[in-house]
């Protein structure tokens, strides 16, 4: 393929082939429904970007629909109580993104009357808004000619151009790119092609090439192998930290919970008592770090992976006949866990003791 010649990348006949093969989600106004004048509603943008940072369209989906059953708009999220948007938000990881979500909707509450700024620098401006989500609700909901670039436009950019740098220094180039290429009209359907584009067609294995609307100006077709794109620098092996979570159960059905402090890993969320690990450092693994005196019995060790790092936790349980009054917890009915705001590693933990707990947990 070396002695192709290339025709200038365009975004023409990437809307074009969005105008015919665009996906239909639940937060998107398609281009038939721009049509018929529906417009895009930015709390529906807003709430989507942020759940789908690190998360998949199909598990994001579920969460979306029951945030908007509870919370329609911005003012309702903004009223509601912190522990109940934990709740709801609890399985879809990276927790830090609930806890900013609050604060962004009061924040929008507050200071802008329940209207989202309509700029990338006044969407910045809120807590938890970082460049991707500015530009994207920018783009997707006020139509601005922002330069939206997550991992499936990085993916395309990166073969369009052959850009051989690898991540994350070559992040700078592709974003160039993408801004080139963002037309002024229908920014917001070219960020959203793209990104389509990268789910569907320009996919990390075995890319549909021959459907592609780009396959006339992709560097990386004409020359090499597109899977050679984008380029990664090599991965540091996560380090392995261990600790232990220990599961208390009364007579009465009871489970002794406690919650996180509000910073750092998983801050906010409710826990079965754990010991002191962190990314950096272990916990103890016995049962000297017990919340109380017992006849803890070993159930085994879950196993998560965070971002950062692997979690090992030994896991302990202990079966009581009335509960204990502890300072810095409480006694929940199991049969009310599923409405607490658990991480899935708390609730493999809470499994492993109990293992009919919970109807499904997340590996």
């Amino acid at each position: 393929m070396t002695s192709k010649t290339l025709i200038a990348p365009s975004a023409k006949p990437l809307l074009e082939w969005y105008d015919r093969h665009h996906r239909d989600l639940p937060w998107r106004i398609s281009p038939p429904m721009a049509a018929r004048g529906v417009k895009a509603d930015p709390y529906r943008i807003w709430l989507s970007e942020v759940m789908l940072q690190q998360t998949t369209v199909q598990a994001v989906k579920p969460y979306f629909a029951n945030f908007l059953a509870r919370w329609p708009t911005v003012n309702d999220l903004a009223a509601a109580p912190s522990d109940d948007v934990m709740a709801a938000w609890a399985g879809l990881g990276y927790y830090a993104r609930a806890r900013n979500l609050k604060k962004c909707a009061e924040a929008v509450a507050a200071g802008h009357g329940g209207i989202f700024p309509d700029s990338e620098e006044g969407l910045k401006s809120l807590p938890g808004i970082g460049d991707y989500t500015a530009a994207a609700v920018a783009a997707i909901a006020f139509n601005r000619q922002a330069a939206v670039m997550d991992g499936n436009v990085e993916r395309v950019i990166s073969r369009l151009y052959a850009i051989s740098t690898p991540l994350p220094a070559g992040k700078p180039l592709m974003k160039q790119k993408v801004a080139l290429l963002t037309p002024a009209d229908r920014p917001g359907d070219f960020a959203q092609a793209m990104m389509d584009l990268g789910a569907t067609i320009c996919t990390p294995k075995r890319p549909a090439c021959s459907l592609c609307p780009f396959n006339g100006s992709c560097e990386a077709l004409r020359l090499y192998d597109p899977e050679l794109f984008p380029v990664k620098a090599a991965k540091k092996e996560k380090p392995v930290r261990h600790g232990a979570a220990f599961v208390a159960v009364t007579g009465e059905g009871e489970i002794l919970l406690r919650r996180r402090i509000e910073s750092g890993l998983l801050g906010g969320m409710t826990e079965v008592p754990t010991t002191g690990w962190t990314a950096r450092i272990d916990g103890e693994t016995g049962t000297d770090a017990a919340p109380f005196p017992a006849a803890w019995q070993p159930c085994g060790t879950v196993i998560h992976v965070f971002t950062h790092f692997e979690l090992r936790l030994q896991i302990y349980r202990v079966a009581i006949a009335d509960p204990v009054e502890i300072n810095d917890g409480w006694w929940e009915p199991v049969t009310n866990l599923e409405a607490q705001a658990l991480p899935t590693i708390m609730k493999k933990a809470i499994a492993a003791a109990i293992p009919l707990a919970f109807k499904s947990v997340k590996e």
